[in-house]
């Protein structure tokens, strides 16, 4: 199987690497400068599952290669409208399009641009980033991959895809519910992702604060509600259940979006926290979603 990874930064880099170290035909579909930058000291990866570094075969936008088998999405959402024209020469008649993006609306632009039978629904939970160097660091447990076919079958092309991306230092499975599960990774990184960000703070000081337990649980029932009028399979008790969650993680835990405001790079407020305001019936309350949505937008003006 032929597999292109779109990016190679934290979450395409990881789990393409895994792959690459597994033994499997993957290339990188990357931009000049961090195909440059993979050309020269290759693909590097710090993890406490394991290291790895080796040479890795790359693709910039325009370059020339045969359809591949399978296509994996491993960019931020504000980088996805951007690099889909870019992906169109790689797509072929049985090409499967694997989408690791956080949030929901995505598959609507995939099934537009590619044809709703080639997009698959996937996600990760994964702590991962680049270091000054371009390098791959990953230092807590969780790396998982899921994936399944949109309308839950247990498809040969998942089989078959399966038997490629598992075996390597990465959690890989299959999911027969998996719009479902990728409603329930949205609410827990919507909610993550805002209050660390709102707060500035890792997730430990917040839920320790006076009020920290209650202003999270506000932002977490407000996003539960909107998601409950989209997807009507969710479990009645996902409040409680993503909620314990946040006050089992590790308390140190930033959330990747914290990690990019403290660097000063881009945030996916729009396709996270904007896109739940815009799904949301019309005249519903939601003081702490739009009060992180405005702090995310307040910050995004005063990047430039």
């Amino acid at each position: 199987m032929r597999i292109l990874i779109l990016g190679a930064g934290a979450v395409g880099g990881y789990f393409g690497g895994r792959l690459v170290e597994k033994g499997e035909d993957v290339t990188f579909l990357v931009r000049p400068k961090r195909k440059r930058q993979l050309d020269e000291n290759g693909l590097v990866i710090h993890s406490t599952h394991g290291d790895f570094s080796a040479e890795v075969q790359t693709l910039s936008p325009g370059d020339h290669a045969q359809p591949f088998d399978l296509i994996v999405l491993g960019v931020k959402a504000y980088h996805l409208e951007q690099a889909l024209p870019s992906l169109i020469p790689y797509v072929g008649e049985n090409t499967a399009v694997l989408p690791l993006l956080n949030g929901i609306t995505h598959l609507q632009v995939l099934k537009e641009t590619f044809g709703k039978e080639k997009v698959l629904g996937g996600l990760c939970f994964i702590e991962t980033t680049l270091n000054e160097k371009g390098e791959i660091e990953q230092y807590s447990s969780a790396h998982d991959m899921v994936f399944g076919e949109l309308d839950g079958t247990d498809s040969p092309r998942v089989k078959r895809i399966l038997s490629h991306l598992s075996g390597t230092r990465a959690k890989v499975r299959t999911s027969d519910h998996i719009l479902r599960e990728m409603w329930n990774k949205y609410i827990f990184i919507s909610t993550f992702s805002g209050i660390t960000s709102l707060m500035k703070s890792s997730i430990g000081p917040i839920l320790d604060a006076p009020y920290g337990k209650e202003v999270t649980r506000r932002l977490l029932s407000e996003i539960v509600t909107i998601a409950k009028t989209q997807q009507s399979d969710l479990d009645e008790k996902i409040e409680e259940k993503v909620f314990a969650i946040l006050q089992q993680i590790e308390p140190t835990m930033k959330s990747s979006m914290l990690r990019d405001t403290e660097k000063g790079h881009a945030v996916e407020a729009d396709h996270l926290q904007g896109s739940l305001i815009q799904m949301a019936p019309e005249g519903m309350d939601l003081p702490m979603l739009k009060t992180v949505y405005n702090a995310l937008k307040v910050y995004e003006r005063n990047r430039y």
